[in-house]
């Protein structure tokens, strides 16, 4: 059967570089967004340039029977899903523990956890049949390091890695490999425009000298959800340049 993988919050960034990797390694490419219109372009897109087949999904958080819709799909197209890539999150910003709605709280935690468990668990209904699969969770490591007011965003990829290491246990059985990629800061649009100075922030300074690109989260996620990952279960693979290693930053002389 034909390779393939999904990928959620796929339309730009980090999630559009796991698909195109994927994409480039042979694999057919389903890719998920909140929006439609842009999961459809971002599909477009990804097949016109890496010459594979592409479908983008409208998969709005807590839609459970629009999640089971989606791999119903896929698999009326023939396919069972070989890898998932969990990247669309709730980013949970500017949540001061003291005064966050408990609604907004919520938000965060039903989006990173409920919501990606659901996929997780049709991914691996699929994986199940078709004897082994590969599943990963892009969570961050601010599972182990703090940032102000992200109290939610913390608490959920902290969960998160809770989560993966229970589904490896479970899933391990039926041949489906569970993983996380934990990135620290990238270069994103807004970290290339340097708005609000962020390439200087205290967490830019890594042992390496330098923060990851999209496509260096990519193939840390095809590392562990491609051909090559025999063996590897409940691991976590961190890409921050070094950053969880060093008690703080060494800032330069001024």
């Amino acid at each position: 059967m034909k390779k393939s993988v999904l990928v959620t919050g796929a339309t730009n960034g980090t999630g559009y570089a796991i698909a195109r990797r994927f994409a480039r390694e042979g694999y057919d490419v389903f890719l998920t967004s909140r929006n439609g219109e842009k999961a459809r372009a971002a599909a477009q897109r990804l097949a016109a340039e890496c010459g594979v087949f592409a479908a983008g999904y409208a998969l709005p958080v807590g839609e459970e029977a629009l999640v089971c819709d989606v791999f119903a799909d896929i698999r009326a197209r023939g396919y069972l899903l070989s890898a998932l890539v969990l990247n669309a999150a709730n980013l949970g910003i500017h949540q001061d523990a003291l005064t966050v709605p408990l609604e907004e709280f919520q938000a965060v935690i039903d989006t990173n956890m409920v919501w990606n468990f659901s996929i997780a668990r049709q991914a691996a209904l699929q994986m199940r049949q078709a004897g082994g699969g590969s599943i990963v969770f892009i969570t961050s490591n601010t599972a182990y390091r703090a940032i102000p007011d992200r109290v939610a965003y913390g608490a959920s990829k902290s969960g998160i890695l809770g989560m993966m290491r229970a589904l490896a246990l479970d899933w391990g059985k039926y041949g489906i490999h569970v993983n996380s990629v934990l990135p620290g800061m990238i270069k994103t649009e807004r970290w290339r425009q340097n708005q609000g100075d962020i390439q200087h922030v205290p967490s830019a300074y890594t042992p390496l000298g330098d923060v990851a690109e999209f496509d260096d989260i990519a193939g840390a996620a095809y590392f562990l959800a491609g051909p090559d990952n025999r063996n590897i279960t409940g691991a976590e693979l961190t890409v921050d340049g070094g950053n969880m290693v060093q008690l703080y930053p060494i800032l330069p002389e001024t």
